[in-house]
Parts: C-alpha cells; sequence; structure tokens
C-alpha cells in the first residue's frame, strides 16, 4: 500500500449484476441492502465483501475510513448515492472527494473541441477493405433494414451504408458531431454506447474505428448491448499490442485501445457473438481489422 497515493474508489449501482472491472480490485464493500450483488462480484473478482452497516447512513465518514484503509490502491464501492450518475470512479486524497475522468470521456472531450479538425482530416471516401465490409452488411442484413449506427461522427459512413439500401439510425456520444450533422441536414441523436441502452431492435449495429475508444472491460459491456440490440455486428478497429495515446491529427490527446485477433474473437465469443467475417487492412493510421458478427 502507497500511503502518498489516493484512495481510488469504483461506485457502482447496488442492483448491479454483470460487472467487468477493467483493472486490480483490492476488496469491494457493500451496504447490507447490496449484500447479495456485492458477494456475485466479489466472488468473480476473486476478493473478499466487507458489508458496512452504516455505508448509507454516514457515507461521507465510511468512505473516509475505506480510503485510509487502501491508499494506493482500488476498491469496489456498491450502491453509493454521492449524487454521481452510476458507474463513476472518485478518489480521495485526504483534502476531499473527487471524480477522476475516464480515458473515454478525455478522448469525447477532445472531440468536442475538434470535430471541424477532425473531419478535415479523415479519409472522403471509404477504403476498399470498410466499403467491402459495408457491402457485407448490406447484402446479410438486406435491402431496408433499419441499422444503428455508433459513433457516426461526420455522418460520412451513414451516407455510405444509405447508398447501400440501409436505413441508418445516426448517434455519436460526442454532442460537436451531433450537431454537426445536424447542420449537414441529417437526422442524429446523442447516445453514449457506455452508459445508455441502444434500443432496437435493429438489423444489425455498425461502429468504424469507435471500439478502439473503449477498454476491454467496457467494450464487453458495450458487446452485451449490442447482442441484446441485433442480430448482425459490423465493425473496424485497431491491430496491436496495448493501450497508447496519441494527439496525432487533432493535436489534442485520444485514447486508443489496440487488439490482437485471438484475444478479440475469444471476448466477442464471450459476449455472444460468432466471427463470420475477419480480415485485415493496412490504413494511415496502422492496420485494422474489418469484423463481421452474427449473434450466436
Amino acid at each position: 500500500m502507497n500511503l502518498m497515493c489516493p484512495a481510488r474508489i469504483l461506485l457502482l449501482p447496488g442492483d448491479i449484476q454483470d460487472a467487468t472491472i477493467g483493472e486490480r480490485v483490492a476488496q469491494v464493500y457493500a451496504g447490507p441492502f447490496e449484500a447479495a450483488a456485492g458477494s456475485r462480484l466479489a466472488d468473480v473478482l476473486g476478493v473478499k465483501l466487507t458489508v458496512v452497516p452504516e455505508l448509507t447512513q454516514r457515507p461521507d465518514a465510511e468512505l473516509q475510513a475505506i480510503a485510509d484503509l487502501h491508499r494506493g490502491e482500488t476498491v469496489v464501492v456498491l450502491g453509493l448515492d454521492l449524487g454521481l450518475k452510476l458507474p463513476a470512479t472518485v478518489e480521495h486524497t485526504g483534502d476531499g472527494w473527487s471524480r477522476v475522468p475516464t480515458d473515454n470521456e478525455l478522448t469525447l472531450a477532445s472531440y468536442e473541441q475538434a470535430a471541424t479538425k477532425f473531419r478535415d482530416s479523415i479519409p472522403k471516401q471509404p477504403s476498399p477493405a470498410l466499403a467491402h465490409l459495408m457491402d457485407l452488411l448490406a447484402e446479410r442484413a438486406g435491402v431496408g433494414a433499419r441499422v444503428l449506427e455508433l459513433g457516426s461522427g461526420t455522418g460520412a459512413g451513414a451516407l455510405e451504408l444509405e447508398r447501400r439500401g440501409l436505413q441508418v439510425r445516426r448517434t455519436d456520444a460526442a454532442a460537436s458531431f451531433v450537431d454537426m450533422m445536424h447542420a449537414d441536414g441529417q437526422a442524429a441523436d446523442r447516445l453514449d454506447a457506455l452508459a445508455d441502452e441502444l434500443g432496437g431492435p435493429y438489423a444489425a449495429v455498425y461502429a468504424s474505428a469507435v471500439f478502439l475508444h473503449f477498454d476491454r472491460a467496457q467494450l464487453a459491456g458495450v458487446l452485451k448491448k449490442a447482442v441484446r440490440a441485433a442480430p448482425i455486428l459490423a465493425f473496424t478497429t485497431r491491430e496491436g499490442t496495448g493501450e497508447e495515446w496519441s494527439n496525432r491529427f487533432l493535436d489534442l490527446p485520444r485514447h486508443f485501445v489496440l487488439w490482437q485477433e485471438e484475444p478479440l474473437r475469444a471476448l466477442l465469443a464471450e459476449t455472444g457473438w460468432r466471427v463470420d467475417h475477419l480480415t485485415r487492412a493496412d490504413g494511415s493510421r496502422g492496420t485494422w481489422f474489418q469484423v463481421l458478427a452474427v449473434r450466436g
């Protein structure tokens, strides 16, 4: 334990049924009403559960005590209402609580500031590999099929899908891109795939260069939502090892999570998908996977 480091506390809903934690957790804490969910989560994580009867009655004092026990560590607390939208991460440095923005939130903030620069930086036409993936999606889904696009960005991908006979619901988590599509006369909705339900049912879910901004736990959650929303999934993501931050093209930081083929296939299988098509293609920003999967 590092007494100079803040305690990192992951706040999760008290009725959590299926949580994938993307980091090492030292312990799970829960109030009496969250004990059953806490027990399930602790078993999955292989750590101890501590039930704290006073957690909801005096949250500040109990969280302070938990923080003092876990300086330099990460713990999970279930069902505590600090006025934050859950899940959320907070840290305690000894001077008070602060919410910790996720890597994805920092990336979204960059897109909010630089949507126009992003539009100017991307190719005007899809690559041959991406065009082929779109062709496959249109063939499998069928003419007139309704497709949910995650991370529509400038709306260029949706226009390509519509040229192939699909009906596309454009969405993005960045208001800057939603406003851009509206200004171009395109209907679009604000939707955060990490925090919001996807709706549906749809014939397919499509996401080009979006999943690479989700960490592995976040992507697992999105894939589980997608399998409930549609029987077909088409997406692209980058091949590589580990994670990276880059200021390339936008001069603002964006977080990227890279994938190897076998772990990617394994995650798809674990979340209810069967890979039907997977190819690689080199692009200006590295090697990309083009994936079409069906509900397994």
